[in-house]
This record gives structure tokens, C-alpha cells and sequence, in this order.
């Protein structure tokens, strides 16, 4: 059975409380031995340990995330660092920007975002980004602030766009969106984008694939997410999950068999 790394997953999520033993033991028996479990405010950095702590195959990444800057407060950024010096992650996650809800505060936003670089930065650690409509503005900080590569996450930017996070030593996260069979750009995106720069991931409960619908979002979907990869690319599903994992494991400094 090829190995998948669903490398965006909030297994922490309430909408898992009522059966996540049992979503974590589809995922696992499907193939997906590894889950990065990004946390969004130090409110959830405790749920997210408890979750890595539970499931072998869990991975932490610490940060804040652009969408909750009404809770986040300077004061998190040391809460943070404690977090990285007491559990490291494999990365510093999720954070980034986001132009598309109108009512964030864009100079708030950056200032968390420039902040938990220079914290990635200081511990060598690669990024998970979050980027709606805000590509470019990471990108300007990335060329100031050197970090350890990382994820766009959730990509669906231009292809010069992808160009230069690849320069930067980012891969290019790619799920459930791109299954959508209108989902014109990120399909071009999935198939004429070298392999070598995308990793799998399903941001589960969220973006989910086009057969659940409007559904609840699981990792254990991933595989059948690599699938439609192989397809649209004229691969082999082995090829796909072998170089995507690759990746992954080359980005976060994985061994081969870490569980």
C-alpha cells in the first residue's frame, strides 16, 4: 500500500470530537501514516499536543493563524517560542495572510505574520503559510526573511506566483479544491506543475473533495486526493505518492520511518 502525509490536517477540530479514534483509524488503514496537525491560536495549542500525544502518526506545527487575529495579542508570540522550546514542530503553522475576508486587518495580520517568521527564522524551521489572495505580500516578506522553506498552502495562485515560492525553497500544497472538475486554474496548476514541488493535504474537516461535497473533510481522503493527482497527470498513483512523500519527508526532516 503506497505511504501518504496528509500535510494539513486539524485533527484537533471540534468537528472530529464525536468519532476521532475512528477518523484517525480509516486514515491510518487507508495509507496516510502521517498527519501535520497545524495550530491556529495559543488557545489550541494544548487540543493539538493532546491530539499528537494520542496518535503516533501526528506531527504538531505551532503558530497563529491570519483569521484569528481578534484573540491573537503581542504577548503569544513568547507564548509561541515556549511552545517550539517545550514540543518541537516540524513547523511553524498555520500563519499567513488573508486578503479575502475584508474585515481582517491587514496591517495586524502582517505584523503576526513578519513576527512568527523571524520565530521560524530563529528556530530553523520551515513555514506552513496560509495565503488567500495574498501571494505577492507573502512572497515580499519571504524574500526579506529567510526561513527554512515551507507550505503554500492551499495554493491557487499564478504559475510565476508558484515560481517563486519554489525559489524559495516552499512546496505547493495541493487537496480537495482541485478535484472540483470546474476548478480550471488548479488543475492546469496540478498537472503542469513539477512533481517535486507539490505535497498532498486535505486541511481536513475543511475544503472538501468534490465527491463529499459540502461534507465533512477527513484524511483519510487523501489517497483517493492523490488519485485524481495520478490521473490528471497520466501517473501511476505509486509514483505519486512516492514523490509527494518524498517531499514532504525532505521538507519537515523526516526519516523514512518515523512511526
Amino acid at each position: 500500500m503506497p505511504f501518504f502525509i496528509d500535510t494539513h490536517c486539524h485533527l484537533d477540530a471540534a468537528e472530529f470530537d464525536a468519532d476521532r479514534d475512528a477518523v484517525y483509524a480509516h486514515a491510518t488503514a487507508a495509507g496516510v501514516g502521517l498527519q501535520v496537525v497545524p495550530a491556529i491560536s495559543r488557545d489550541n495549542f494544548a487540543a493539538v499536543a493532546t491530539v499528537c500525544a494520542r496518535y503516533p502518526g501526528c506531527l504538531p506545527a505551532w503558530g497563529l493563524h491570519p483569521m484569528y487575529i481578534g484573540i491573537h495579542r503581542p504577548e503569544h508570540l513568547a507564548d509561541l517560542r515556549a511552545q517550539i522550546e517545550a514540543q518541537r514542530p516540524v513547523a511553524v503553522g498555520e500563519i499567513g495572510l488573508d486578503l479575502f475576508v475584508r474585515d481582517l486587518d491587514y496591517a495586524t495580520q502582517e505584523f503576526f505574520y513578519v513576527e512568527q517568521l523571524k520565530i521560524a527564522r530563529d528556530y530553523d524551521l520551515p513555514v506552513l503559510l496560509h495565503c488567500r489572495k495574498a501571494n505577492d505580500e507573502l512572497l515580499k516578506h519571504l524574500r526579506r526573511i529567510k526561513v527554512r522553506g515551507g507550505i503554500a498552502h492551499a495554493f491557487n495562485g499564478s504559475p510565476q506566483q508558484a515560481d517563486e515560492f519554489i525559489k524559495l525553497g516552499f512546496k505547493l500544497g495541493f487537496g480537495g479544491a482541485f478535484t472540483w472538475p470546474r476548478a480550471n486554474n488548479l488543475r492546469r496548476l496540478a498537472v503542469n506543475l513539477p512533481l517535486d514541488a507539490i505535497v498532498l493535504e486535505t486541511d481536513s474537516p475543511d475544503i472538501p473533495p468534490a465527491w463529499i461535497g459540502r461534507g465533512r473533510n477527513a484524511p483519510g481522503e487523501l489517497p483517493r486526493i492523490a488519485q485524481t493527482l495520478a490521473e490528471l497527470r497520466g501517473l501511476d498513483i505509486i509514483a505519486v505518492a512516492r514523490t509527494t512523500t518524498r517531499n514532504a519527508r525532505t521538507l519537515f526532516g523526516l526519516a523514512e520511518d518515523p512511526v
